[in-house]
């Protein structure tokens, strides 16, 4: 039996709890927490510590991590230390800096174990309060650099690294970068050797140390080593490096060297005065490290297949990275849109002139990759008949301009979108190159072939002293300067012309440079030779341009065409196909199926698996198997703008 009195002291207590509760209880609906900023911005000030000492152990290549020990002295009575990572880099275009992958992380001042907390807004900062005196502090993590693709780029693997500054470093927060200064070592795997454009290098068994330098120019020196090493001097200051999965890879033919001498030939011809004092190519010939091509102002980072030196004509479709990463130094490195430069890794980049920093060189790279022989001008011709012939039926166009996907790396970040043709991606690249095409068809047609966009060029990029000085590592710009520079060589319309182009949406196919070099922009039922050799080397089946999908070897879509037929039949990406008119799946059987539907005016029926679904799906397409390609303009004689514009400017130099 229960107690009276017990359960009414019980009901009393909870009934003023629930009234105190009710008090405690905000009138009014909540309101923003103000965000402090805790992060100090970065000034044009010295470190006041002094120099930073950078080591990092790269030998557990079984593992694939980089231990490092950053030790950074600290000025006179300094309270607290704000550590940041770095998050916006130069030639990522938005904030790329892999975070998730620190870990490990332990500061020590002085030698004794100090506390440490992550700013929780911006993450990427790390905050110490030092004890009283203390003198230093001696970070100690670990990259854990990915192993497979699905967790990022693959950096190092058993036979070569890939070792960038900004994955495996803090720095002080509150100073411009070019004022941080630092002395930095690697210890690589046994009997390695590696190259980068840093200076003053000095080995000691397996550590490899290099005179101390800014913050800045460390993170645009990254490095390349590997087991299987070779380098080759192309002249006028410029040294190929390479790393391969294996030494039988690092065979390259003298007349195929004579071409890459060819390129820095062709280049300073064009771009004039070069902004470095010397240049290092670094190229991993390899499928098993991650693919790259990133720019830097003496070094440029690239990843080939492993037999695009011993197969020089197989893989001719692949090699336009090197032109691209070579034109850089002058476009996108020394000059750069003034938006585009930041004083550190933590204020946000601007990408609002990419058309030029990315669109232009594009252009140059196609352009020197014809004029040295680095890709033959058929090569070439295809890839501007692939580009020409993909924005040509892109619906994308008609709702986005190129100056919005300028900012497309900043918050697509580069994953995979279900309908890229709807969405666009980085088009400024490909698309720019043609506009930029146009403009230089413009300025040949106004001056008689006097002069073209080689003179915009020269005058705009070339490093303006003699020598390369370190203080002098950038000039920035804006729109009316790339307006003022083209009117120095062509008057014209400039700033309409380039208005209109990258900034207003649903803008004319952009063949007109095309056209007006004398050529025309076609279609055949085989590819091109460009088309043709990536389908090969990827065994995959482009047919964005009739059936509106890119199938992978065994049928699976990877691509679908926004309106095309495969999508307005309901085929998207992921689907597989496994039979054609109910024959199992091969890509060759697909394509004469295509042939025969144009001839017979007879729906293709394809069985389809999505999921654990399998579906008959007829698709109504009649319009055969289609490619771009360009070709003379009928009736032409002589050679075309766009064969005089790929021609070389200077003699290669003979075989070494």
């Amino acid at each position: 039996m229960s107690n009276p009195i017990a359960t009414a002291a019980l009901l009393a207590a909870l009934s003023l709890s629930a009234a105190a509760a009710a008090q405690s209880q905000p009138a009014s609906p909540p309101t923003a927490v103000p965000i402090a900023q805790t992060v100090p911005d970065a000034r044009d000030t010295a470190w006041p510590g002094g120099t930073i000492g950078l080591d990092i152990d790269a030998g557990d290549t079984q593992r694939g991590v980089y231990r490092v020990t950053e030790t950074i002295p600290l000025a006179p009575g300094a309270k607290r230390l704000t550590l940041l990572y770095p998050q916006w880099l130069p030639g990522h275009h938005g904030p790329r800096g892999p975070l998730a992958e620190l870990a490990g992380i332990t500061f020590l001042a002085d030698g004794k174990p100090v506390a440490w907390n992550r700013d929780p807004v911006e993450v990427y900062a790390f905050h110490i309060d030092l004890p009283e005196g203390a003198r230093q502090v001696v970070a100690k993590f670990i990259h854990t650099s990915p192993l497979q693709a699905s967790e990022g780029r693959i950096s190092m693997t058993q036979e070569m690294l890939n070792l960038q500054w900004e994955k495996v470093s803090l720095y002080p927060a509150g100073h411009y970068v070019r004022r941080i200064r630092i002395r930095p070592s690697v210890t690589l795997p046994r009997g390695w050797a590696a190259a980068a454009a840093l200076d003053g290098q000095v080995r000691s068994g397996d550590t490899i140390a290099w005179a101390e330098t800014d913050y800045e120019t460390l993170v645009d020196s990254p490095i390349f080593a590997g087991a299987y090493f070779r380098k080759w001097d192309l002249g006028s200051g410029v040294t190929l490096n390479a790393v391969a999965d294996d030494l039988s890879q690092l065979e390259l033919a003298s007349d195929n060297l004579a071409k890459l001498s060819a390129l820095v030939q062709e280049a300073q011809a064009t771009f004039g005065r070069p902004p470095f004092d010397r240049y290092e190519f670094l190229v991993a010939l390899s499928d098993r490290i991650g693919g790259i091509g990133l720019e830097h102002l003496r070094s440029s980072e690239n990843q080939l297949e492993p037999a695009s030196f011993t197969d020089w004509p197989g893989m001719d479709w692949d090699r336009n990275v090197l032109a691209h990463e070579f034109s850089h130094a002058w476009n996108g490195k020394f000059r750069r849109p003034a938006n585009l430069w930041t004083p550190d890794y933590r204020q946000p980049m601007r990408n609002s002139l990419l058309w030029v920093y990315e669109g232009q060189n594009q252009f140059w790279g196609l352009v020197l990759a014809a004029r040295s022989g680095v890709q033959t001008k058929d090569t070439v011709l295809g890839m501007l008949a692939s580009q020409a012939g993909y924005y040509s039926e892109e619906p994308g166009r008609d709702w986005r301009s190129l100056e919005d996907t300028t900012y497309d790396p900043v918050f697509a970040a580069r994953k995979p979108r279900p309908y890229a043709s709807l969405a666009r991606d980085e088009a400024y690249y490909n698309e720019g190159a043609l506009v930029w095409l146009e403009a230089d068809q413009i300025i040949r047609a106004g001056t008689g072939g006097r002069k073209g966009l080689d003179d915009f060029a020269r005058a705009f990029f070339a490093y303006p002293a003699e020598r390369f000085d370190p203080a002098l590592r950038q000039s920035t710009y804006g729109f009316d300067d790339v307006v003022g520079a083209l009117n120095a060589v062509y008057p014209h319309d400039w700033a309409g012309f380039l208005r209109a182009r990258f900034e207003q949406p649903g803008q004319p196919a952009p063949v007109a440079g095309i056209a007006q070099a004398g050529y025309g922009l076609v279609w055949k039922d085989q590819p091109n030779p460009y088309d043709k050799a990536r389908m090969d080397d990827s065994r995959s089946l482009r047919l964005y341009h009739s059936l509106g999908v890119t199938l992978d070897r065994d049928g699976t879509v990877i691509y679908t065409r926004w309106d095309g037929p495969a999508f307005n039949a309901g085929i998207v990406t992921g689907a597989r196909i496994v039979a054609v008119n109910g024959i199992a799946y091969d890509a060759d059987g697909l394509k004469k199926a295509i042939a025969v539907a144009r001839a017979g005016r007879k729906p293709l029926e394809l069985l389809v698996r999505r999921g654990e679904r399998f579906l008959t799906v007829p698709v109504p397409y009649y319009g055969g198997l289609r490619w771009p390609w360009l070709e003379r303009t009928p009736g032409a004689k002589g050679n075309a703008p766009l064969d005089r514009l790929l021609a070389p400017r200077r003699a290669a130099p003979a075989a070494q």
